[in-house]
């Protein structure tokens, strides 16, 4: 949620000259609705469906690639030990008071509307999610990572 996957994802892969995929935008191509909607209309459990088909589609059809998942991705199912088995996985450890700067005031994002406290609701969801996300391979720390950290620990 808001580490800068998309971006990063979009650069690292013009940098190792692989295709990119967003995770959530091929959900949408998909469904034809944005992933806000879909959430809304039908809820989470469909929505963590569906993006669990999309990734295995995804994974099935790249022999190579960068892919940008959401931020709940890693959480449902067994999609840690999925992505392992494909490759490499790098866990983008960015500071919840950093993540919690980038999120205010974002409406676009289905989890943190209505939130109150941004803070409180990212740092309860990183309490949850971290045992996930540190089943990645790698791991990059900071405030602002570049494409060149996340090249780093995979060579």
């Amino acid at each position: 949620m808001a580490s800068g996957k998309s971006t990063l994802g979009k650069r690292l892969a013009q940098e190792l000259q692989l295709p990119f995929v967003d995770l959530d935008e091929a959900i949408e191509e998909k469904a034809g609705a944005k992933v806000a909607a879909i959430i809304k209309a039908k809820g989470e459990l469909h929505f963590r469906k569906l993006e669990s088909q999309t990734l295995q589609e995804v994974l099935s059809n790249f022999a190579e690639g960068v892919f940008a998942l959401g931020g709940g991705t890693p959480v449902f199912f067994d999609h840690m030990e999925l992505l392992g088995a494909h490759g490499q996985t790098v866990f983008l450890d960015v500071p919840i008071s950093e993540l919690a700067r980038r999120l205010k005031g974002d409406l676009q994002r289905p989890l943190i509307q209505n939130q109150q406290d941004v803070l409180e609701f990212i740092a309860k969801h990183m309490f949850e999610r971290r045992p996930f996300y540190s089943l990645a391979k790698h791991r990059v720390a900071g405030p602002s990572i570049t494409p060149a950290q996340i090249k780093a620990v995979l060579d």
